[in-house]
């Protein structure tokens, strides 16, 4: 097996939804631990643009984009959870990551069967 078919074969199994779940509790986790909420942005990003690059190489620009913008409603989403309707933080942050997840598992990671 050569270096790029490893590649190629990590990059689609790796699920995207991982890295798209982590970078939403994990950013608002060291956001709120260490109070540096920049550093919980920078997880956020990072983790997001990791995806990114899956989503693209996966399904495409149009995808990727789509992905992108919900992963990014999410975060906004868990901030109007909170602060807008009340609910406790990490009981929205809970929510906004599960149904992301779930919406990224089915667009970019779930198998497809062949044409």
């Amino acid at each position: 097996m050569t270096a790029s078919t490893l590649s190629r074969a990590r990059t689609r199994l790796f699920p995207s939804s991982l890295l798209a779940a982590a970078g939403l509790v994990v950013g608002f986790g060291v956001a709120q631990e260490t109070g540096n909420r920049p550093l919980g942005g920078a997880v956020l990003a990072a983790c997001g643009v990791a995806a990114g690059v899956l989503w693209l190489r996966r399904r495409g620009w149009g995808t990727a984009l789509a992905l992108a913008g919900a992963y990014l409603a999410a975060f906004v989403l868990s901030h109007v959870l909170a602060l807008g309707a009340g609910l406790d933080p990490w009981v929205s942050v809970a929510l906004v990551t599960i149904a992301d997840a779930g919406v990224t598992y089915a667009v970019a990671d779930r198998s497809r069967p062949a044409a």
